[in-house]
């Protein structure tokens, strides 16, 4: 009987991947960058990926051409997609039935970028079928579910997007958006910041018109902030990212059900064991830790907030600095909405095979610009999975190229997106319909009935009933029988 060799199994086990052997699909940095975006083709397309969308004729079969999407033939396949999200949407459904009649959105120009899946669809439809007429591009270059956005383009959406737009796609999409002639934006849905910060550069005659600003993402309001302390954002803005129904629900609830999938679905790795690093104890941060946690994972977290880092003390995390167990962790996540959070020095130190993923909305977060130097090879090992190969043989594998993870790699709770489009179609409202005066050349949060209202249009999925207060119990916390029950700086 043959003896097991164990000593020379283990030296083989230690041993880095050498670069002879490497696959043929491997491709150096040294080509452009564009090229590794077009070869991100959506889950239904396998054909014609060489051809950009850009460079095609189609038309919807009402004969319109107003929209550039990767295949128009895929409109059906979407429309099946659209109608599954809408029966876990049932709150936004509601909001279009109840609104339907008097189209309080009647004359609103909407420009919107934002991602293009079945979930923004409903609210896209929502809102044309409130009377606003819409032109839409994608917030991220990954995340377009291609039939979705043919499904829009045949219903007569003029939507500029497909899944795997390089930069330059990315800005041209946003600016066929807002520069047409004989119709002119009055309404603006953001998710990022990007689409406002094109039309205040590019067309201030245009933002200086605008009613409305509704945004969504930890970056672009902070870009709004910034704006205003400028004294240069001359139109009222909501933000949306900091109302209860986004920070509890989306944020939090929406992270720790697609963080896993989003890994898994591109790794396949376990997480028993595993030691991963969290970058940042926000409501997206709590929600991925959890969900890591929870598989049997060691997590770690960096803070800069001493009460975030606090909180996760309390829930059991070690709050550490990222150069402390670069070395050790096999996957490093960030959550801040921050830049260069990790650094070609932290991924310099890393060690074979660790994992880096972003979950914060910006592309930022990871200085993804910095591996894109001769020494180092990329191979392309799936669709947004990329191995960044040292000259040692060490891998690192980066996920989406540093862009949202879940959306880039997965898809996302439907129900969940429900609660986020509802807030946002009322913010829409909200902001269209206000008197002069109402709101000043400011950002404002979403007023709390109108939270509250979103919330209780979404219990009914779960069959729950609430309690309601009685006069002497009403009277006696100071509060109004119908709300609203939480303070404004809630």
């Amino acid at each position: 009987s043959q003896q097991i060799q164990f000593a020379d199994d283990m030296q083989e086990f230690t041993k880095f991947p050498t670069k002879t052997g490497r696959r043929s699909l491997s491709r150096s940095i040294s080509q452009s960058s564009t090229d590794s975006y077009s070869s991100a083709a959506s889950y239904t397309d396998s054909s014609d990926d060489e051809v950009s969308p850009r460079e095609k004729q189609q038309t919807n079969s009402k004969g319109s051409s107003n929209f550039c999407v990767k295949n128009i033939k895929q409109a059906e396949f979407g429309r099946r997609e659209i109608e599954i999200a809408e029966q876990d949407m049932s709150a936004l459904i509601s909001l279009r039935k109840r609104a339907q009649g008097e189209k309080p959105l009647a004359g609103a120009k909407i420009v919107g970028c934002t991602h293009i899946t079945a979930q923004t669809a409903v609210l896209i439809e929502t809102l044309c079928a409130l009377g606003a007429q819409c032109r839409w591009s994608a917030c991220n270059i990954y995340s377009t579910q291609n039939e979705v956005a043919a499904a829009l383009a045949e219903a007569g959406v003029a939507v500029f997007a497909w899944k795997g737009e390089s930069e330059d796609d990315f800005w041209w999409c946003i600016d066929r958006c807002v520069n047409i002639d004989g119709w002119q934006a009055n309404m603006i849905l953001d998710d990022g910041g990007d689409l406002t910060h094109w039309v205040y550069k590019k067309y201030p005659s245009v933002f200086k018109k605008i009613r409305g600003i509704v945004e969504e993402s930890v970056t672009g309001v902070h870009r709004l902030y910034q704006l205003s302390k400028a004294g240069k954002l001359c139109v009222p803005a909501m933000n949306v990212n900091d109302s209860v129904t986004k920070q509890k629900f989306d944020n939090l609830y929406c992270c720790r059900e697609s963080i896993l999938d989003g890994l898994k679905r591109t790794t396949d790795v376990m997480f028993g064991g595993k030691q991963v690093v969290v970058c940042g104890y926000g409501e997206v941060g709590k929600g991925c830790c959890a969900a890591l946690k929870a598989l049997g994972a060691i997590v770690y977290v960096t803070e800069i907030d001493p009460i975030c880092a606090l909180q996760a003390c309390m829930d059991g995390f070690r709050v550490v600095k990222l150069s402390e167990v670069i070395r050790q962790v096999d996957v490093v996540i960030t959550c801040t909405g921050n830049k260069n959070v990790v650094t070609r020095e932290h991924l310099d130190r890393m060690k074979n095979s660790c994992i880096v993923c972003n979950m914060g909305h910006s592309n930022t977060e990871i200085d993804v610009s910095s591996l894109r130097t001769p020494e180092l090879t990329w191979e392309r090992v799936r669709s947004q999975v990329d191995h960044v190969i040292w000259p040692d043989g060490k891998r690192v594998v980066l996920l989406a190229e540093g862009r949202l993870l879940n959306l880039s790699c997965s898809t996302v709770p439907t129900f969940v997106l429900s609660i986020t489009a509802t807030t946002q179609a009322l913010a829409l409202i909200e902001l269209y319909n206000a008197p002069e005066g109402r709101y000043k050349q400011d950002v404002y949060l979403l007023p709390k009935k109108m939270d509250e209202y979103v919330a209780s249009l979404h219990l009914p999925s779960f069959d729950a009933h609430l309690t309601e207060l009685t006069d002497d119990q009403a009277k006696y916390l100071g509060l109004n029988k119908n709300g609203p029950f939480k303070p404004n700086y809630y």
